[in-house]
């Protein structure tokens, strides 16, 4: 079972000052459009968990919190990381867009298209592409629909989206040193150096 933290709880915690190491799941285009102030980009696609777990065991009390846009993926990550054999691992409930209605500080960037929009701008043109084959050219085409259709079930029942990963690891959804926030020295310290 996922522990789970609201973000008013989290912004509690850091107004407390107690160290708080927060991840951000998303992927670097997400992350750089808006994140949490100091959360660390760590995209599920390529999270390590064993140095995750590993660092853990080497000394922090401290739970690990995991965020993304709005609490699926962060569970997921959790799950993972559970899996792994982490013994501390704590969903932040809504994700960033809760976290941002709430109050909690957050780093604006350049504005990207999000993955699921992504997503669904590429499911529909293969959907549209072959069934526009089937009719023209040849009906075995109609199958390029079919399977874009049983992806999208898989994905809606599995909350595991195959095309999603593929896309998030498009150049267009990476970004370079802008996936690192470090904090300035008025405000708290959010996660601890890696």
């Amino acid at each position: 079972m996922v522990q789970t933290i609201t973000p008013q709880q989290l912004l509690e915690q850091i107004r407390s000052g107690k160290p708080v190491e927060l991840i951000d799941v998303r992927t670097p285009a997400e992350f750089r459009e808006i994140h949490v102030e100091c959360a660390r980009n760590e995209p599920l696609e390529r999270l390590d968990v064993a140095r995750l777990t590993a660092s853990y065991q080497a000394g922090s009390a401290n739970p690990l919190y995991v965020i993304c846009r709005s609490g699926s993926r962060g569970k997921q990550a959790c799950d993972k990381l559970q899996a792994a054999g982490h013994p501390s691992v704590v969903n932040v409930e809504g994700g960033t867009l809760a976290c941002e209605a709430a109050g909690l500080p957050v780093v604006r960037g350049k504005k990207a298209i999000s993955l699921e929009r992504q997503v669904r701008i590429v499911a529909g043109a293969m959907v549209v592409i072959g069934s526009a084959l089937g009719f023209f050219v040849h009906p075995y085409f109609i199958g390029l629909s079919a399977f874009v259709g049983c992806g999208l079930i898989f994905a809606g029942i599995t909350d595991t989206c195959g095309m999603a990963m593929i896309l998030a690891r498009m150049p267009w959804n990476q970004c370079g040193s802008a996936t690192t926030c470090s904090p300035s020295p008025s405000k708290p310290v959010l996660h601890k150096a890696s």
